[in-house]
C-alpha cells in the first residue's frame, strides 16, 4: 500500500517522518502526471508545489486554516491531500472535480479561483472577518511570482501598512508565469537575495547573531546589507515580515520555516524557490510547454492562434508601424515565433490585462498601430480600459480575444462567453467573427484600415473546413452561405457555421449566413430576410448578445420579425468537454431543426 492510501485525514500527514514525506511527495507528482496525460491540465505548475504544500499539511491544520491560491493552477497536491484523493481521476471532465479550486465542490477550498491577482485581497478579507469575529485560525496565501505583481494584488497588500497576525504570503518563486517573468519588480526582489554569496553571509550571521553588542552589531549590519541592497524593505514597509529565501524542495527546511512562522504569529512574506515542472525531466527542461497540456502530454491544438505568428509578420511587412502586444501569454496567443523575429515590436507586460489595453491607447496615440492579443476571460478585467481608454477616444487599437466561446474542460473561470455583451454597447467598437484563417487575415488587415478600436473574437480548437465565398470588405457585409425561403439561421463563429451547415444538409430551403460582423449589424441583409424565420446562433450569453441585438433592430425599426435566440444558457459552465458544452446549451441539430417553420 503506498503512503498515499494511508491518508485518511490531511492530519494524517504530521504522523509521517521526513523520508515518508518524501515519498509521498513522489507519490503525488505520480499521480499528478499519471492524471493529467489521461485528461491534460496543469502540468508543470503543480509539480513545482508539492513539496511546498506536504511541508504545509504537517505544520498547519487545514480543517480549520485557509489556503488561498493565487490562480489556483498549483492546486492539484492540495486537492488529493484534502478529500479528493479517490476521484483524482475525475480531474476536468465532465462531473468530476476542477482544475482550479472550487468552493462550492470541497470545504476544503477557501476561495474560488481562476485568474491571477486575486489572493491578498481575499486572503486580508479572510483575516478582517476572522478577528472582527474573534476566531483563530492561519490565512496562508501562496502567490507565484507572477501574480504577486498583478495590480490587484499590488493594490491589496499596499492598500495599508498594517497587516494581520497569522497571515503567511508565501511568494512561490519559479521565475516563470507562463513564459518566463519579464516583470522588473522581481527581477529586482529576487536578484540579491537568490545569490550564494547573500545566502552564505545571511546563514553566517545567523549562527553567530547573540543577545551580545557584537551580536545586535551584527544585526543591524545584517539589517543595512538588506535594506541596502535589496528591495525587501520594501515588503517590510507593508508590515509583512520578509522570511527567505529557501528551497521549496527541502522538506526538512520547509516544516522547520513554517514552525518558527507559525508560531511567531508575526504576519510574513515568505520566499521560496521552486522549479516549475520539479521531478519530471521534459516539464522542469521547457516548462511553458508544460504548463497547460492536453490528453497524452500534448500541446493543445488551436487552430487560429497556431497561425497568429505566420499572419502577424506578413501583416508587419504591410505596416511597419505595428506592434503587438501580450499579457503574460505569449505562447497560448500563438506569438512566440512573431517574438523572436520581431523583438522590437512585441511587448509582454506580464498579468496586467489592464496595462496591456492602455499601454496599446498610449502607442495608437503616438502614431503605431498595435494589436493586443488576449484571452476572453482575461479581457474582462480590461474593461474599464477599454471603454475610458480607448473607445472614448475612438483609438485604433485592434484587440485579438483568443478563446471566444467554450473553452471545455478550463471551466467556468475560463469560458470566453461573455465578451460580446460586455463590449457590444460600447461606442465606436466594431467587433469582428472570422469562421476561418482566411477571414481572420483580412479582418486584420481591415481592422487597421479602419482607425478605430476594433475587436476579433474567434474560439480555441482545431480547424473546422469552411470554405468563404464571399470576401468581407470595407462595407462589412456579412456572407450568404446559401439563399432559401421561409427560414434563416444566422451563425456567428466557426462552431455555429459548422452546425449551420449540419441543418442545412437536411433542410435544404433555408437561408445560412456568416454573419461575421457582430457590430455593427449587416442592416441591409437583415432587412432582406424580414419576413422570414429567423435563427441565431452564438457562443454567448443570450443577455445582450448578438440575438438580442438583432431582436433590438427589427423592434426599432418596427418589423414584427420572428426571432429564436439560441444562445448560452444564464448559468456558469462547468468542465466538460466543448461538445458536451454545446449539446447541454441546445446547439443540436435536433434543437435547431425544432424551431424551423
Amino acid at each position: 500500500m503506498s503512503i498515499l492510501e494511508t491518508i485518511n485525514n490531511c492530519n494524517d500527514i504530521k504522523k509521517l517522518n521526513i523520508n515518508e514525506l518524501k515519498t509521498l511527495s513522489n507519490e503525488l507528482r505520480d499521480l499528478i502526471i499519471e492524471t493529467t496525460r489521461l485528461n491534460g491540465g496543469h502540468l508543470a505548475s503543480n509539480l513545482g508545489t508539492v513539496d511546498l504544500i506536504v511541508a504545509l499539511f504537517y505544520v498547519f491544520d487545514f480543517n480549520k486554516d485557509k489556503i488561498i491560491f493565487d490562480v489556483g493552477h498549483q492546486s492539484y497536491a492540495y486537492k488529493i491531500l484534502t478529500d479528493r484523493f479517490k476521484n483524482f481521476s475525475t480531474l476536468r471532465t465532465e462531473g468530476g472535480i476542477s482544475g482550479f479550486p472550487d468552493s462550492f465542490e470541497s470545504n476544503y477550498d477557501a476561495f474560488s479561483s481562476g485568474h491571477a491577482g486575486t489572493s491578498i485581497s481575499a486572503s486580508l478579507g479572510y483575516c478582517f472577518s476572522r478577528d472582527y469575529l474573534n476566531q483563530n485560525y492561519y490565512v496562508v496565501n501562496m502567490v507565484g511570482d507572477a501574480s504577486f505583481f498583478n495590480g490587484e494584488n499590488l493594490e491589496a497588500i499596499t492598500y495599508s501598512d498594517k497587516k494581520p497576525n497569522d497571515f503567511i504570503v508565501i511568494f512561490n518563486d519559479n521565475g516563470m508565469s507562463i513564459d518566463k517573468n519579464t516583470n522588473a519588480f522581481y527581477k529586482v526582489v529576487s536578484k540579491v537575495t537568490t545569490t550564494k554569496k547573500y545566502n552564505s553571509f545571511n546563514n553566517f550571521l545567523g549562527r553567530t547573531i547573540g543577545k551580545c553588542f557584537i551580536g545586535k552589531m551584527l544585526m543591524r549590519f545584517k539589517l543595512f546589507l538588506k535594506r541596502s541592497l535589496t528591495l525587501n524593505t520594501f515588503i517590510d514597509s507593508l508590515g509583512l515580515k520578509y522570511v527567505g529565501v529557501f528551497d521549496g524542495h527541502d522538506i526538512k527546511t520547509l516544516i522547520k520555516i513554517l514552525n518558527n512562522v507559525k508560531q511567531s504569529k508575526n504576519a510574513t512574506f515568505l520566499h521560496i524557490k521552486t522549479k516549475k515542472g520539479k521531478g519530471y525531466n521534459e516539464a522542469e527542461e521547457n516548462s511553458s510547454k508544460f504548463h497547460g497540456v492536453s490528453a497524452n502530454l500534448e500541446k493543445s491544438n488551436n487552430y487560429f492562434s497556431n497561425n497568429v505568428s505566420q499572419i502577424m509578420c506578413k501583416l508587419k511587412e504591410k505596416t511597419p508601424n505595428l506592434v503587438a502586444i501580450t499579457a503574460g501569454m505569449k505562447d497560448g496567443v500563438g506569438l512566440t515565433d512573431f517574438a523572436k523575429i520581431h523583438a522590437s515590436s512585441f511587448v509582454d507586460v506580464g498579468i496586467a490585462e489592464e496595462c496591456s489595453i492602455t499601454l496599446a491607447g498610449g502607442m495608437a496615440k503616438g502614431g503605431l498601430k498595435p494589436i493586443v492579443f488576449i484571452y476572453s476571460t482575461f479581457l474582462q478585467r480590461g474593461y474599464d480600459q477599454i471603454l475610458h481608454d480607448i473607445c472614448m477616444q475612438n483609438l485604433p487599437v485592434v484587440i485579438c480575444i483568443d478563446r471566444a466561446g467554450f473553452v471545455g474542460s478550463d471551466g467556468k473561470t475560463h469560458q470566453g462567453l461573455f465578451d460580446v455583451s460586455f463590449l457590444s454597447h460600447l461606442p465606436n467598437l466594431t467587433i469582428f467573427a472570422p469562421k476561418n484563417i482566411s477571414e481572420f487575415e483580412v479582418m486584420l488587415e481591415l481592422a487597421i484600415k479602419l482607425n478605430s478600436p476594433v475587436c476579433i473574437r474567434y474560439p480555441n480548437g482545431e480547424k473546422i473546413a469552411l470554405e468563404t465565398t464571399e470576401t468581407i470588405n470595407e462595407q462589412l457585409s456579412w456572407e450568404y452561405v446559401n439563399k432559401g425561403k421561409n427560414n434563416t439561421i444566422l451563425a456567428v463563429g466557426p462552431r455555429m457555421n459548422e452546425l449551420a451547415l449540419k441543418v442545412l444538409n437536411e433542410v435544404k430551403d433555408i437561408n445560412v449566413i456568416n454573419a461575421r460582423t457582430i457590430k455593427p449589424l449587416d442592416a441591409k441583409i437583415l432587412l432582406e430576410i424580414k419576413n422570414t424565420n429567423v435563427i441565431t446562433l452564438e457562443e454567448n450569453v443570450k443577455q445582450g448578445g448578438f440575438g438580442a441585438m438583432v431582436l433590438n433592430f427589427y423592434k426599432e425599426n418596427n418589423h414584427n420579425t420572428n426571432v429564436n435566440i439560441v444562445a448560452v444558457k444564464d448559468d456558469f459552465i462547468n468542465h466538460a468537454s466543448i461538445h458536451s458544452q454545446l449539446i447541454s446549451n441546445g446547439f443540436t441539430l435536433e434543437n435547431i431543426k425544432k424551431l424551423l417553420i
